[in-house]
């Protein structure tokens, strides 16, 4: 959404999401009159951000952050914080509800957002993600939140169909969205940034994690090398490693349900400051990387838990 208005940018087909392919040589898409009720719309053979309109010739002066798995959680958490440094946010997600929901939450605190579905796990979804926020300005800041966590899956019982699940949304998303967003990224040169959502899994393992653990270790290693890459054109490449973080993915990653679940109150006890960090405890410090500020930050995971890696487990 734009305002009021409805953006397409997938057609649905048997309940999933099939984007819409581009004709080599697409026209500018084209905003409708009247500007509550217009609709942006990307239709069959047609491209934002194309050359050839005298609008698109124009100096762009809208910042555009965009933010995966913006629908929920930690993504949904980084959106409203990036808003709120005066971007324009591009909200996608993979439940179009989710993602418009949260663009309207940002809108109604009186800034700038637009809701895109995509999943993020598909190389045309990204491009055509991209391509609507390419259109909305300057492409300045990509955050790569979107991730799942599906815990209980060990070496022995996780299967292949789930670990390729795994390692398709929590790392081969961000290596399709970077490639996706690089030209752009490299326009605009120093003050680009992308963000990756890396864990403190990581660095350190609990039992039956395996492929929720992987993947963050490869999301460190892809940041360190993407910074390699991308130092030249003056775009930095950071992440975040969270602790434990009070999301809906916590509790499905627990077996119990809701604040009050067994194992999370387990984690909340041996967390010695005594509570989970919240969702915008980890935009915050998203934010601070995306920022000025951050300038000589660069191929660097930042540990965002509170300690928790700090203090070994107490014995007896």
């Amino acid at each position: 959404e734009v305002g009021d208005r409805r953006v397409v940018t997938n057609e649905r087909r048997r309940g999933s999401l099939t984007p819409r392919l581009a004709s080599p040589r697409p026209p500018p898409c084209r905003a409708g009159a009247g500007a509550a009720g217009a609709v942006l719309r990307c239709p069959r053979g047609e491209r934002p951000g194309s050359p050839g309109d005298a609008e698109e010739q124009t100096a762009v002066s809208t910042r555009v952050g965009i933010v995966t798995g913006a629908g929920q959680g930690i993504g949904r958490a980084t959106a409203v914080r990036l808003a709120a440094d005066g971007l324009h946010v591009v909200c996608v997600d993979r439940v179009e509800e989710a993602a418009q929901r949260t663009a309207s939450t940002i809108r109604d605190a009186g800034q700038e957002a637009t809701g895109c579905a995509a999943d993020v796990a598909k190389d045309q979804d990204c491009l055509e993600a991209v391509e609507l926020a390419a259109a909305l300005g300057e492409v300045v800041v990509l955050c790569n939140i979107a991730g799942i966590s599906p815990f209980s899956s060990g070496i022995a019982q996780v299967s292949e169909e789930l670990w390729d699940r795994v390692l398709a949304v929590n790392v081969k998303s961000v290596f399709l969205m970077s490639r996706a967003c690089r030209p752009h990224l490299v326009s605009v040169g120093e003050g680009a940034v992308i963000v990756n959502m890396a864990s403190v899994h990581a660095f350190a393992a609990l039992p039956e994690s395996a492929p929720y653990a992987a993947s963050k270790g490869a999301i460190v290693a892809l940041t360190r090398q993407m910074a390699v890459d991308l130092a030249p054109a003056g775009v930095r490449v950071v992440a975040v490693a969270p602790g434990a973080v009070d999301t809906p993915s916590s509790y499905t990653g627990t077996k119990g349900v809701g604040a009050d679940s067994q194992e999370l109150a387990l984690v909340k006890d041996r967390h010695h400051l005594g509570w989970l960090a919240e969702p915008s405890d980890v935009a915050e410090a998203v934010a601070w990387l995306a920022s000025p500020q951050a300038r000589f930050v660069n191929g660097s995971t930042l540990v965002v838990d509170g300690g928790m890696l700090a203090q070994l487990p107490r014995h007896g």
